[in-house]
């Protein structure tokens, strides 16, 4: 079923993503009008990449490379409510040179709240720049590809 946010492509179907990732809600994370601020769901987000990115049994950071945000873009669909939590599923939809594209999203009782690309590039932390993405790289992130 194809179930895409018509605006970007990206995925609303939890069950699509090989990557999920639970997060508690706090009651801080609320604004004025009750629901989770705009600003919290990128830190979902990020809490969902920074989780993939730095688990030790993927070995894609080193002291010598990281990866950066080079472009996120997000959608906001629903509203998220305290209390509660949120599942985040990843997946990585498109592999470059040095590169990778990761499309997200934030589900709350299986409601897809939002969608989210980011585009992040592999960077050499002693020339700052972007660096080719190695083989061990690429094999450790097959299980979160996914055909957009």
């Amino acid at each position: 079923m194809n179930n895409k946010n018509p605006a970007t492509g990206v995925n609303q179907n939890l069950h699509a993503y090989p990557n999920v990732r639970r997060e508690n809600i706090r009651y801080r994370d609320t604004d004025r009008q009750g629901h989770v601020n705009n600003a919290v769901f990128s830190t979902f987000y990020e809490c969902s990449r920074v989780a993939v990115l730095f688990d030790p049994e993927r070995d894609l950071v080193s002291p010598q490379r990281q990866f950066v945000i080079a472009r996120s873009e997000i959608d906001f669909l629903a509203e998220v409510t305290w209390p509660g939590h949120v599942d985040i599923g990843m997946c990585i939809t498109r592999v470059g040179t040095s590169s990778i594209v990761a499309e997200q999203a934030i589900f709350q009782n299986g409601v897809c709240a939002s969608t989210a690309r980011s585009i992040m590039v592999l960077m050499d932390t002693t020339t700052r720049k972007s660096t080719p993405l190695p083989e061990h790289i690429l094999q450790s992130i097959a299980d979160l590809k996914v055909v957009s």
